[in-house]
């Protein structure tokens, strides 16, 4: 029922996007998603985390993060496989591997686990206190695939785009010398990550050469800077390299705020409770958040829309994505949390487990037909992956979650 409810909603959103009625159309989507990244998101997981979440309930949850890690881990090697035996193009390694290692951690969760509670006769106790966990659980979820999207997704389908670019243009201009294209200012903006090094700054390639030197000389080679100046600057490099403005995305400062909320006996009784002096201010945040699992299901089907167009891309090399990505990394999954589970490195929750399993289950993340669109490349590609994928997933999500609740019993 829960995945049911979920195709039905898709459904909807494919059907407003059509050109025919044009209700979720380009410019709509735009702003829908904007409003999804910086309101619903970050409500959603704060008001859920700030409720629900506990100093003892945060160490019991640390393996999270680590599983999702694990998918990443999997997912990338088996696409690397698939990319060696299918000889995919060049320009689209960083999709497929993407594809493949990166699961859809934000939606789905959010909309499967809870809703698994609500269903009479479920596995997982009481009604209530279910719904309560399985939002937290979730809730989790998003941060963490929001962080892992944005620092390893992103760069992976940043780099192949690029190389794929510049190789392309090498070929152009050993073909006709003559006539070879001068550079895209547009093109190296893509493929940059920010604030990391300035193109042609010879001044500042040479501060980040020597920036995670022990020690170093000053202009006149003689003094040496300070230790407190030489971290400092080691510091800034790491955070530029690492583009924070990526990693701390309104979704993840929402789970920082909601986890020292949860976390701080202060805090919590002023804003949380029906005898907190501030509820209002988490009631308030509690509704703005409810709107993101209809609105993000919604553009889920707007944007799967654009598959039906078509692309170049190979049969098999579709076949093989969703051989990884919905059999042969939940089939993995199963091996690690059962593991996991024997050696005593996660308690034995029903829910927690089944939130784990469901980890290793999904789809594709819709936030890599973003970065495609960004970099320009294999934009249409990516919509034919996802269609096919998420259509596949109807099925599969719903043998794998009733397998996995079996398997928790």
């Amino acid at each position: 029922m829960p995945v049911l409810k979920l195709l039905l909603i898709t459904g909807v959103g494919s059907f407003l996007a059509m050109e025919r009625f044009d209700i979720l159309g380009e410019d709509a989507r735009k702003h829908l998603n904007t409003m999804v990244f910086f309101v619903f998101t970050p409500a959603l997981v704060y008001s859920n985390l700030a409720e629900t979440l506990t100093f003892k309930s945060m160490l019991m949850l640390w393996f999270m993060p680590i599983n999702a890690l694990l998918t990443l881990i999997i997912g990338t090697a088996l696409g690397w496989l698939l990319i060696k035996i299918t000889k995919i193009p060049h320009k689209l390694h960083g999709l497929v591997l993407g594809c493949c290692s990166t699961g859809n951690l934000g939606l789905l969760p959010l909309v499967i686990v809870p809703a698994v509670c609500k269903e009479s006769g479920n596995l997982f106790g009481a009604a209530d206190v279910c719904y309560r966990n399985a939002m937290a659980y979730a809730s989790l979820s998003i941060a963490i695939g929001t962080i892992y999207t944005w620092t390893y997704t992103y760069n992976l389908i940043r780099i192949y785009s690029c190389n794929s670019s510049i190789v392309n243009k090498v070929d152009d201009s050993t073909e006709n010398p003559l006539s070879a294209p001068k550079s895209d200012p547009e093109d190296i903006s893509k493929c940059s990550t920010g604030p990391l090094v300035v193109a042609g700054d010879k001044n500042q390639n040479k501060d980040n050469a020597h920036t995670l030197d022990i020690e170093y000389t000053m202009s006149d080679g003689k003094e040496k800077v300070a230790e407190t100046e030489k971290f400092m600057k080691c510091l800034r490099t790491f955070a530029a390299k690492l583009n924070l403005k990526k990693v701390l995305t309104p979704s993840t400062v929402g789970t920082i705020i909601g986890m020292i909320i949860g976390i701080t006996p202060p805090f919590r009784k002023v804003l949380v409770g029906d005898g907190a002096p501030l509820r209002v201010v988490q009631d308030s945040t509690t509704m703005v958040g409810d709107a993101a699992i209809s609105v993000m299901t919604l553009l889920v089907g707007a944007n799967l829309l654009k598959g039906l167009k078509g692309s170049g891309i190979r049969l098999r090399s579709i076949v093989g994505i969703i051989v990884i990505r919905n059999i042969a990394s939940p089939m993995a999954g199963v091996g690690i949390i059962r593991g996991a589970a024997h050696f005593g490195l996660i308690h034995h929750n029903p829910l927690y487990q089944f939130a784990l399993l469901l980890q290793f289950a999904l789809p594709p993340a819709v936030a890599i037909s973003t970065f495609t669109q960004l970099f320009g490349a294999g934009e249409g590609e990516c919509s034919v992956i996802m269609l096919a994928t998420y259509a596949f997933a109807t099925v599969s999500l719903t043998l794998w979650s009733t397998f996995f609740m079996w398997l928790v019993q």
